[in-house]
């Protein structure tokens, strides 16, 4: 596995001119930001299947559950050629280990959902499609974290995509250095307080599956690992479940600080419950206390920076 965090991504996104109309849909923190950290393999379906540049723009169409490509105008039907196209792009791309993808949102062949299909005898638009290549890229990689561009402007998802985007890495990375009984124990204990804040269930069923590894074929084990750990942080962590792990991490230190220093991180506990400051700020304030008290089983918790902290992910309210 290498070092490196391929993401997939529209090729449009990165201000490639491949649209319809020869233009592009540029996303600067795409690029700017994430670009930092990601490399970006980018797939254009509808130029890559022969459509041109410019080209008739297309819709979807019919039954959305499984819907025809057409041109909006000649009613050109690209339907089986865009489905084989996305077939042999996907053999092409899980080789190479992609971490994550970053799809066009409202795109008759990247968007994720809420699609227009033009249903009915009248062919009024609907919402409630999925792009002909990205249900092909969801069926075949379906734990693969997934995103569209218009949904990364919200901060909860944006962070969640992100997260699951490194954790996803560290588990293939993990088992693509032949991973021993001993490092999926190890890498299970780092995870734990991040699996807490996202998936109560999850976290105690794979701690149940680690205590039992000698149950399982090294290849059981890992379909079984990783299926339940991406599953569990799909989960979005909650204020509420971000609140219970912080009072979990507070509960090592309370043989350690004095009555003062407890009620001031109880404190900005609470605060941060309430909506008054980021989860930056209490996450902080433990992090002093537990390396001043060099408890090492905490500093190791992939909870406390789960992606680069210049993302920034945890300073939103």
């Amino acid at each position: 596995m290498s070092d490196r965090i391929l993401v997939g991504v529209s090729t449009c996104l990165l201000g490639e001119k491949v649209r319809w109309d020869a233009g592009h849909k540029h996303d600067r923190y795409l690029t700017d930001i994430l670009g930092r950290y990601f490399e970006f393999v980018p797939v254009c379906p509808e130029a890559e299947v022969g459509m041109g540049i410019p080209r008739e723009p297309v819709h979807l169409s019919g039954d959305p559950a499984a819907p025809r490509m057409v041109g909006n105008k000649t009613g050109e039907d690209w339907t089986e050629r865009m489905n084989r196209y996305a077939r042999r792009k996907l053999r092409e791309l899980v080789p190479r280990q992609l971490c994550g993808y970053v799809l066009k949102k409202g795109s008759p062949s990247c968007g994720m959902e809420r699609v227009p299909v033009k249903t009915g005898a009248a062919g009024m638009p609907h919402k409630v499609g999925v792009g002909l290549f990205a249900a092909e890229l969801l069926r075949r990689l379906p734990l693969l974290p997934v995103e569209e561009e218009g949904r990364l402007n919200d901060p909860a998802l944006r962070e969640n995509f992100i997260v699951r985007v490194f954790a996803y890495h560290r588990v293939q990375t993990l088992f693509a250095g032949g991973a021993r009984r001993g490092d999926i124990v190890a890498f299970h204990t780092r995870q734990k307080f991040l699996l807490l804040a996202h998936s109560p269930r999850h976290y105690k069923e794979l701690g149940r599956l680690v205590a039992q590894t000698k149950d399982y074929t090294p290849g059981e084990l890992r379909e079984r690992y990783v299926q339940g750990f991406m599953t569990a942080l799909r989960v979005r962590a909650t204020t509420s479940k971000n609140t219970n792990v912080l009072q979990h991490l507070l509960g090592y230190l309370k043989d350690r600080l004095g009555a003062a220093e407890k009620a001031d991180i109880l404190r900005v506990i609470e605060q941060y419950r309430a909506g008054l400051v980021p989860l930056i700020v209490p996450l902080t304030l433990l992090y002093h206390h537990l390396k001043v008290q060099g408890v090492e089983y905490l500093l190791e918790q992939e909870y406390l920076q789960p992606a680069p902290a210049e993302l920034a992910l945890r300073n939103h309210v």
